[in-house]
């Protein structure tokens, strides 16, 4: 089979597909000279929308997206070309769990500002008021989206004393210690720290603004690892701005790459650029899902992350 690759990736991730493959590196543009018989892409740079779907040569017959998420691709403009689509999922979801609890130890122990202060050359030592953060031992962890990733957050997150609570479209029976709440505005009431698991739907887009900010206590930690449009940015940065929350670990943005600005200048928001399953074993294990999800495809067979 011929591969069109339209994503930049490391050569240690493109030789998982060489290796079973014939492997091209090119521009979707190239496609109806290449005539491949699979596109694999990513979130970026290319969205493939109807119009996009139906300009493909008529040799394309599966689109491979690098990713969990499905956001850029028109999945029944797929269906309507007779395209299967696969994507990533359950590979990367350890790798999104730590960076969870790595975005929820930076804000809860003022990470930001911590750093700032050594890389600006303004630390003058040790004093027992210095940067006073909070524990998390004994607090309520309220999970929106109770998925593979937030099953993982929940587990890591017990191991520092931390209880779960967590909201789904149905109750889970896999964790019976977890308390499950039927409204996600309850959770975010009581819970300590909040973490966005979510996927982006009509539902859950924005879902993060000001009536659901007001409802949170003054010492509540937001964490974002599912998508940058569940939250209202202009409005989580004013509770942040006014603390009426305590902090916000953010690892996905609304418009990214283009973050508001303002996120830049709160000493209590604990950024990082979109780096949730960038370890080297998501990564490579993405790349072997897809292959096998291809190959099994060809053979007449049903891959189980086949998505359209």
């Amino acid at each position: 089979m011929k591969l069109l690759s339209v994503v930049e990736m490391p050569d240690r991730i493109n030789d998982r597909f060489r290796a079973r493959m014939s492997f091209i590196q090119g521009r979707l543009e190239d496609a109806a000279a290449i005539q491949p018989d699979i596109v694999l892409c990513s979130i970026e740079p290319y969205r493939f929308d109807r119009q996009v779907i139906d300009k493909l040569p008529t040799s394309v017959k599966m689109i491979a997206t690098y990713s969990v998420g499905h956001d850029h691709i028109d999945l029944s403009a797929a269906v309507d070309r007779n395209v299967a689509v696969f994507n990533t999922p359950g590979v990367l979801s350890d790798a999104v769990a730590d960076a969870a609890m790595l975005l929820i130890l930076g804000a809860a122990r003022r990470a930001t500002e911590s750093i700032s202060l050594l890389r600006e050359g303004r630390w003058t030592g040790w004093s027992p008021g210095q940067l006073i953060g909070v524990g998390l031992g004994g607090k309520t962890l309220g999970i929106l989206g109770m998925g593979n990733i937030g099953c993982r957050i929940g587990y890591r997150a017990r191991a520092f004393g931390m209880q779960i609570a967590y909201h789904n479209r149905r109750e889970i029976t896999s964790d019976n210690d977890a308390r499950f709440y039927a409204d996600p505005r309850e959770l975010i009431a009581e819970s300590d720290v909040v973490v966005l698991a979510w996927p982006s739907t009509p539902e859950t887009r924005y879902f993060i603004a000001a009536d659901t900010l007001g409802l949170a206590k003054r010492a509540m930690i937001l964490v974002n690892i599912g998508r940058g449009d569940l939250v209202k940015d202009e409005d989580l940065i004013a509770a942040l701005r006014d603390d009426r929350i305590f902090a916000a670990g953010l690892d996905v943005f609304d418009n990214e790459p283009e973050l508001h600005p303002e996120y830049l200048l709160l000493p209590n928001a604990f950024l990082l650029p979109h780096i949730g399953s960038s370890t080297w074993e998501a990564r490579l294990a993405m790349a072997d899902v897809l292959v096998d999800a291809v190959e099994l495809h060809a053979a007449g067979g049903k891959a189980a992350n086949r998505i359209a």
